[in-house]
């Protein structure tokens, strides 16, 4: 349904796109991966959406060859995905060798009888896949240069079921997961670090799509958590709202880009709130069920999270620790987002682009955000209707979750205090962002210059898989290049083409033109085949 919106979306976004044809059939083939790839009924066709939808996501980002930068990013992603799809291809191989079967109801019963090693040799292959899909430290760098691709294209990967597949196969194989505890456990800390790392990035970035495709991975992050935690229906609950304000927030965002014809720097941008009132609101409501403001839709799945993880007790409680941290900084990056661009006097470049009166965009591109708007407030009312843990009872036939086996089952004070303390936080990162980036701005953005330099640099993990993986690699290529390919290689084709060009400059010598030449030549061949012929008789 989301990716339905997206692509109506794009209808308004991309016309008079001269490639408008090819972006939509890239469209089409990533809508059809991500359908095949949950509805598989094995591990084998669930690996041809996988890496069809990274497929599609690579010609979808790179969709502007023209920029270099965007076949970089497009690029980037490919060949991150395709580490992660290398680790679940190993582990279906073992899977084959152990229980002669890719199907799940089979390769679950059997599972079982597997060693306690290959079960986690398994279970770290598929949480390889969905880190890398998931954008999860550490194969998280691909996701914020994934920007380059046209917003519809963002809103999708983020929204429906291309980041959020690696959720989709712990839930799914989730049997795996509880046979191997360790790696589920590690699959819940890699959701908290990186939630708390992609809000902190976040606090710096300056081109506003980035910013949400930060907050995307902190989102995400909070679904590890759940997922690893086996609150099953929790992740998966979060995973359905999710889509609904991060949709909204990039196609709102496509407005404003739009609107300043492809300018995506919100140090450019402030006081569209009156250019653009209608997307200030769509906007706005998007920030606040991110941040988790009951009673918008945020605020029912994330909170359950972080009541299962105060529940679980231990290892939990750390990582509950850290969600709550985690909506802090979500609170302050969302609304230093939404004050920069919307709030303050509008900017020169906001001038030049103000025309009163004048729609804020086609209706193609108004309508789904107007219904994504919808969404993001009441997409989490399910709750109140007085059916608890919905997405865990529909997933009962497929994943009990341990929270209804009550060993992550929050008690009434345990939800209340996670919302209690989760909403607070949030508020609080909202007061902060106000008063550091609102229309008061009281307070000074402290200049901390290593510190910021650190996260603009994103902890400088671009710089250390540079150092690590790209420079060794030229450098190995670059002794084999001039210790085989140029002598051995390239040598012998040289060799064989002097060779060949000598051979032929004598044969052309010998080709004088005199008919008497000829005849003395053939006559000397006839001679010479008659002597050996007696010999051998």
């Amino acid at each position: 349904g989301v990716g339905g919106l997206i692509v109506l979306y794009s209808i308004g976004y991309m016309d008079g796109d001269p490639e408008e044809r090819r972006y939509f059939a890239y469209m089409s083939l990533f809508v059809f991966s991500m359908l095949m790839l949950v509805q598989a009924g094995n591990f084998l066709l669930l690996l041809v959406g996988w890496g069809l939808v990274g497929l599609a996501s690579y010609l979808l980002i790179g969709f502007w060859h023209e920029r270099p930068e965007a076949v970089a990013a497009a690029k980037k992603a490919f060949v991150t995905n395709a580490f992660g799809d290398a680790t679940m291809a190993l582990a279906f191989f073992v899977l084959i060798w152990q229980t002669g079967t890719l199907e799940f109801g089979d390769v679950f019963a059997r599972a079982e009888g597997m060693s306690s090693t290959l079960l986690n040799l398994v279970a770290l292959g598929l949480l390889g896949g969905a880190v890398a899909k998931s954008a999860q430290i550490p194969l998280h760098t691909w996701l914020p240069d994934a920007m380059e691709g046209p917003t519809p294209v963002s809103a999708l990967i983020h929204a429906a079921t291309m980041v959020t597949a690696g959720v989709y196969l712990i839930v799914r194989a989730h049997p795996i997961f509880e046979l191997a505890p360790s790696i589920a456990d590690l699959a819940a800390g890699l959701g908290a670090v990186t939630l708390l790392v992609a809000g902190l990035v976040a606090l710096v970035q300056t081109d506003i799509k980035r910013v949400i495709a930060y907050s995307t991975m902190s989102q995400i992050g909070y679904m590890f958590l759940g997922a690893g935690l086996g609150a099953y229906g929790n992740g998966m609950f979060h995973l359905m709202t999710h889509a609904f304000f991060k949709a909204l927030l990039f196609l709102a965002a496509g407005l404003v880009i739009h609107h300043l014809a492809n300018e995506q720097d919100i140090r450019r941008m402030g006081g569209l709130r009156r250019s653009l009132p209608r997307t200030y609101i769509a906007f706005l409501a998007g920030s606040l069920a991110l941040v988790g403001i009951p009673p918008l839709s945020g605020f029912f799945s994330k909170d359950s999270i972080l009541a299962s993880a105060l529940a679980s007790g231990g290892y939990g409680q750390l990582l509950f620790a850290a969600g709550l941290a985690g909506a802090l900084l979500t609170g302050i990056y969302t609304f230093r987002l939404l004050f920069l661009v919307f709030l303050g006097d509008p900017s020169p470049l906001v001038k030049q682009h103000d025309r009163p009166g004048h729609a804020e965009g086609p209706w193609a591109m108004i309508v789904p955000v107007a219904a994504l708007t919808v969404l993001a407030i009441v997409g989490g009312w399910v709750q109140i209707a007085g059916i608890w843990h919905p997405f865990g009872e529909w997933l009962d036939p497929i994943a009990v979750g341990r929270e209804h086996l009550a060993l992550v089952e929050p008690t009434v004070t345990q939800d209340y205090v996670a919302s209690a303390l989760a909403v607070g936080l949030g508020v609080a990162g909202i007061w902060i962002a106000w008063m550091f980036y609102g229309r008061a701005r009281k307070w000074r953005v402290p200049r901390l210059d290593r510190v910021q330099e650190t996260l603009e640099r994103k902890l400088w993990f671009d710089e250390l898989y540079d150092l690590i993986f790209y420079r060794p690699a030229v450098l190995v290529s670059g002794l084999f290049r001039r210790g085989v390919e140029e002598p051995l290689i390239g040598g012998s084709i040289a060799g064989v083409t002097l060779g060949a060009r000598e051979a032929g400059g004598a044969l052309g010598e010998a080709q004088t033109g005199y008919l008497r030449s000829y005849a003395l030549a053939i006559a000397g061949a006839v001679a010479v085949l008659v002597v050996v012929f007696i010999t051998v008789q």
